[in-house]
């Protein structure tokens, strides 16, 4: 009940689903069906350091669902391998998958990691990474994690052009709850409500304004 209420107060903006299961082309298409999976967010790197086996063919279900713009997350593994091993291994593994992406999202929560500079060092060496690489990118995250990790004031990839998606689970599809840190002073989609279940399948609800440009659909 409280998804459906939610759903309702935010019909002229768009809202997506990101995943870190395998999803199937039918429950996206009941998603899609149902108003909340305008967008998909696809787990393509795992917190174990490897590719997720699974991230390339929810991508590519995703898009046959008829769900215009996908892209995927990277969870790093701090301690398994250097930063851009693991950029370059879901690139590349997406990319021999066939699985079209829009956008590349690193996930930056509190997981394993180290002292801030060293965790500053593994950032840039990510972003940097992408960029070699071609892909548009931008930063998961919130100001706790954020602040904890690296330092509420340092701004590198904002500084490179990368937005941020963050985390507030309010059940409010707004922007108003944001406050500014790494640089960013508006972010380009919240994730509103975590670990639901909708047509059989686990997501997390996330939003952003109508008209806004918040996910891509250039294909990699």
């Amino acid at each position: 009940m409280r998804v459906e209420a939610c759903v309702l107060t935010i019909a002229a903006a768009v809202t997506g689903v990101d995943v870190s299961q395998p999803i199937s082309e039918s429950a996206f298409s009941c998603l899609k069906r149902a108003g909340t999976a305008e967008f998909a967010i696809a787990r393509v790197y795992q917190s174990t350091g490897y590719v997720d086996p699974n991230g390339a063919q929810t991508i590519k279900n995703a898009r046959a669902a008829g769900i215009k713009y996908v892209d995927g997350y990277v969870f790093p593994c701090v301690p398994c391998a250097n930063a851009a091993v693991q950029v370059r291994a879901a690139v590349d593994h997406l990319r021999s998958a066939g699985a079209v992406f829009g956008m590349l999202w690193y996930d930056i929560e509190t997981f394993r990691w180290g002292s801030q500079s060293s965790n500053r060092a593994f950032i840039k060496e990510m972003v940097d990474e992408g960029k070699k690489l071609g892909i548009k990118a931008g930063i998961y995250t919130n100001y706790n994690n954020w602040a904890t990790i690296v330092g509420a004031g340092w701004n590198y990839p904002a500084s490179q052009g990368l937005p941020v998606w963050y985390a507030h689970y309010d059940g409010s599809a707004s922007f108003s709850d944001f406050g500014a840190f790494g640089g960013w002073s508006r972010p380009n989609i919240k994730q509103y409500l975590g670990g639901h279940t909708s047509c059989g399948v686990g997501v997390d609800y996330n939003w952003y304004p109508a008209g806004e440009d918040a996910v891509d659909d250039v294909v990699v």
